[in-house]
């Protein structure tokens, strides 16, 4: 049997390709399968050169209400970082929120396909703005050069990341501390636990021109023409149900504010509402409009932007009237009002002598005094002194 002689080739006989790796443009355009520029070639030559600076993501998955005060750090991430690039990832239904941001590159949901796209990515910094199991695990399994906010240890509990963030952390462990010795907002506590700079900076929602439109032709058709346009935002988030009036209250508020020639009043509302907003329509017959309740988030801020005041509980809704700078009254019973930053514009309704608020429960043992005692004269005062300064403020002759 003949033998079979097979000839092997070394590595140093295969052919060899000498070119250099591709460069890939650093630019925040170039997505690696289209020329940004028609007619261009952008491996040879960017025509707009974006750098990416620092590479920044933000980890924002809780209450829609927080995730508009997180919006807050915007500035002060631009003033530390100012060539930046900041993403951001939030959940399906705080997304919107986020919309016409010039601050923000990329919006991400909360989803595998963007999980598995940004664990993939590198950052120079991750900031976890959320006290959660779930945020905290994410932000640990991120590629990143320095992680603020909370993680996850290796027991799966929630911990500081950054010595910043310790603060803010011992308040969610400290009920003394976080209602009776703090007086930080919301806003400058995640300003701090990310390690910058606190210059009370405003919220950052921004309506399109398209919304702005919109918000002009529904004034029109629906005949708001009052001088003042008042909204009472009902409702709250079903997870903390005692963060709204009764509806006797809102009626009563309603009657009384109705007798005002130069006020128009508006119920506003999310899918939750509707029911509630119909039956305070029913009681006041045609002394309120109601709005839309299920055309969604950005319809719900564009009902919002229709007002001058806005008299909320510690809601979502009042933090969209914070975003659109109205002037806002704000009553407070279960939560901590000393964590709203209203931005001097408008006045907060506090229990007086309520030993048990605020208390964060979700059941009330003493038949929900807080809700009881709210100070209805106190909002109606409120709404008539924006009135007179309004009055006093289109009185005043021009300065030439």
């Amino acid at each position: 049997m003949p033998i079979l002689f097979f000839q092997t080739t070394s590595m140093s006989d295969l052919p060899t390709n000498n070119k250099q790796p591709l460069a890939i443009p650093d630019c925040k355009h170039f997505a690696g399968y289209k020329p940004c520029f028609p007619e261009t070639n952008c491996l040879d030559e960017c025509a707009d050169p974006q750098p990416y600076g620092t590479r920044i993501l933000i980890v924002n998955l809780e209450a829609m209400g927080n995730v508009l005060v997180t919006t807050t750090l915007l500035p002060a991430i631009k003033r530390k970082y100012p060539q930046s690039t900041i993403s951001w990832i939030t959940l399906p239904n705080a997304c919107r929120l986020l919309d016409n941001n010039p601050m923000i590159e990329h919006v991400y949901v909360w989803e595998p396909a963007s999980w598995l796209k940004l664990q993939g990515m590198c950052f120079d910094v991750v900031m976890n703005i959320d006290k959660s199991v779930h945020a905290g695990a994410f932000t640990m399994s991120t590629n990143a050069g320095m992680k603020l906010g909370y993680g996850m240890n290796d027991n799966g509990v929630i911990i500081p990341l950054n010595p910043e963030a310790e603060y803010n952390y011992r308040l969610g462990l400290d009920d003394h501390l976080k209602f009776r010795v703090n007086q930080k907002s919301n806003a400058q506590l995640l300003t701090e636990a990310m390690g910058l700079e606190y210059r009370r900076d405003p919220y950052m929602l921004n309506l399109t021109t398209e919304e702005e439109l919109y918000c002009h032709n529904y004034r029109r058709e629906a005949g708001i023409t009052a001088p003042t346009i008042v909204g009472f935002n009902t409702g709250c988030s079903l997870l903390y149900p005692n963060k709204k009036m009764t509806v006797n209250q809102h009626v009563v508020l309603i009657e009384e504010l109705s007798r005002r020639n130069d006020l128009q009043l508006l119920l506003l509302g999310g899918p939750e509402d509707t029911e509630r907003n119909a039956e305070i329509a029913r009681c006041v017959g045609g002394k309120v409009m109601s709005t839309p309740t299920t055309e969604g988030v950005r319809r719900g801020i564009c009902y919002e932007n229709l007002c001058d005041v806005i008299i909320s509980g510690d809601s979502f809704g009042m933090h969209i009237a914070i975003g659109l700078r109205k002037y806002v009254i704000a009553w407070f019973g279960v939560s901590c009002p000393q964590e709203i930053d209203l931005f001097n514009r408008g006045v907060k309704v506090i229990p007086e002598g309520l030993v048990c608020s605020p208390c964060w429960k979700k059941e009330c043992p003493y038949n929900l005094e807080c809700i009881q005692m709210i100070d209805l004269d106190r909002i109606l005062s409120a709404v008539d002194e924006f009135r007179l300064k309004k009055h006093a403020h289109r009185s005043t002759p021009a300065m030439t």
